[in-house]
């Protein structure tokens, strides 16, 4: 073989041939070939294994650029399939790699990093393995979040990824105030936003306030009832305040927050009471049926769904249900708590989300869907209808709709017919 330099980098083409290929079948029924090649399973694997031994080697490069589009690589790989054995044999040259990198690179580097870990942690599910990790890259995470002269964007990442982290692997409770301590210790930055007569030092910190402020709210959803009930007292008469930030996505952090908040607080106490409950609706109301001029079309349509939701929340105690679709199941999420969770695990997932929804036990306990639905290729040919058969049924709706439109189009057509 070569150089490890000559292996190229992880593309969406690879994880889109290569290393779904053999999967592909599980994670959509629909994209099950009747007709196709048959797929050598064990060679593709062989295949995948190599090039991520590859990419794990390149991460000890002297080169910051090699070392980053092997980080990014391995997220590819590590997002779009589930890679249990071929990890635990090498989790610990994975954390080793992983610390190194958080600690001695530079910005774009940290955050590939820090992403990284989290897939490593989801790959791993909440295990001794698991456990050992965080023991190992905690303390570097928090150094870098509280780090002033760290770069915004390596303090964000690192910030999420040790939310993340702890909630996936944390029996500690010890461990878990004190990542909720350190989290809390940046957001809470912001609530001096209205003090702060310039306004400057809040502005800059504002995307590090919202990714600290996200990863604390994920970590309070499994926090013990005494605990909520304090952080509750302390934060739900503060955070209104960040409501009025010139950030988009701060005041839609700061409104889903108060959201769950509000839904946590009603399930431990029935009879709770907020005293300025007529003010924080009123400041809801407008952000739901904000008309501001200076801010664009997208965002004011953006802000006017969510707190559309966090006001009938509030006032209402209700909550509009989605439903997540993912191969031949389904699931609903009909929350704050199950929303928060399922947002955050979506964004480092990507759109790897569905398969891991599917095959990966840690996230199918997180949202109580029991074991892996496991079909074989007889019951997804059953599941799939050929394409003949759907060019057919297509051609006829296409027809009948042409038709049905055209007599509401002919002025001279018979008003009678219709009923």
């Amino acid at each position: 073989g070569g150089q490890p330099r000559n292996v190229q980098p992880f593309s969406d083409e690879d994880a889109s041939i290569e290393t779904m290929s053999h999967c592909s079948g599980f994670s959509d029924p629909a994209s099950f070939t009747e007709d196709g090649p048959e797929v050598d399973e064990e060679a593709t694997q062989e295949d995948l294994e190599y090039k991520l031994k590859g990419f794990i080697d390149l991460t000890l490069d002297k080169s910051a650029k090699t070392r980053q589009a092997a980080l990014e690589s391995l997220k590819s790989a590590f997002s779009s399939k589930i890679l249990y054995e071929f990890i635990m044999e090498r989790r610990m040259t994975l954390t080793d790699s992983i610390e190194r990198c958080i600690k001695k690179g530079k910005s774009d580097e940290q955050c590939a990093a820090a992403g990284l870990a989290c897939l490593l942690c989801v790959q791993m599910g909440s295990g001794i393995e698991s456990e050992e990790i965080f023991k190992t890259l905690g303390p570097v995470l928090k150094k870098i979040v509280c780090d002033g002269t760290a770069s915004i964007q390596a303090r964000q990442a690192c910030a999420t990824c040790l939310g993340i982290c702890c909630f996936i692997v944390t029996d500690d409770i010890t461990e878990l105030y004190s990542t909720m301590e350190c989290l809390e210790n940046i957001f809470t930055k912001a609530y001096q936003r209205d003090r702060d007569t310039n306004g400057v030092s809040s502005t800059h910190n504002t995307v590090l306030h919202i990714s600290a402020l996200l990863a604390w709210t994920l970590l309070l959803t499994i926090s013990p009832t005494n605990e909520v009930k304090k952080k509750i007292e302390m934060h739900l008469h503060k955070l209104p305040s960040l409501l009025s930030c010139d950030d988009l996505n701060m005041r839609i952090a700061a409104g889903e927050t108060l959201a769950l908040l509000f839904e946590l607080a009603r399930e431990t106490d029935a009879d709770f009471f907020y005293e300025d409950m007529e003010l924080l609706t009123e400041k809801l109301r407008a952000l739901a049926t904000d008309g501001n001029k200076h801010r664009a079309k997208v965002d004011k349509r953006k802000q006017r769904s969510v707190f559309r939701d966090v006001l009938r929340a509030v006032e209402e105690r209700d909550f509009p249900t989605e439903m997540v679709k993912f191969g031949p199941e389904r699931m609903y999420i009909d929350c704050w708590v199950k929303k928060q969770t399922y947002d955050t695990f979506k964004e480092i997932l990507g759109s790897g989300m569905q398969y891991h929804l599917q095959s990966n036990d840690f996230l199918r306990n997180v949202f109580e869907l029991g074991p892996p639905v496991m079909l074989d290729a007889a019951t997804l040919k059953t599941m799939k209808i050929s394409r003949f058969e759907r060019h057919l049924y297509n051609s006829a709706a296409f027809k009948a709709r042409t038709k049905a439109r055209s007599k509401c189009r002919d002025k001279r057509a018979d008003v009678g017919e219709f009923f």
